[in-house]
């Protein structure tokens, strides 16, 4: 399958951005989905994941009441709501098909979306 990112970019402290996740190849509304993130010079972290079908979510504490994944599975399309990003949350974020918090599970990453919080 194929994932697209988008949505991404500078926003001060704060702010809010949407992130986007189009996907093709698979059956969307089968699957698990997740972001994650990689900021600079640290490994890439799991940073939320959400049921197959969009009902529970799950959060890593560092964005737990800041951030909203939903799934839209008419459109094949997650979405990352961040709201009161702060500068730690500049990373590349980037989608999954979720199969686990650890990074290492996963074997195929698309090209990510910057998000830079920075005044």
């Amino acid at each position: 399958g194929q994932l697209l990112e988008s949505g991404g970019g500078l926003v001060q402290p704060g702010g809010s951005l949407r992130l986007s996740c189009i996907t093709s190849g698979f059956t969307f509304s089968s699957y698990p989905m997740a972001w994650f993130r990689r900021a600079p010079g640290k490994e890439r972290e799991w940073v939320s994941h959400i049921d197959r079908d969009g009902i529970t979510t799950y959060y890593a504490d560092s964005v737990k009441g800041r951030f909203t994944i939903s799934k839209d599975n008419d459109r094949n399309t997650l979405f990352l709501q961040m709201n009161s990003l702060k500068p730690e949350d500049t990373a590349v974020y980037y989608c999954a098909r979720f199969v686990g918090r650890t990074p290492g599970n996963y074997h195929y990453w698309g090209q990510g979306t910057q998000v830079t919080v920075s005044s």
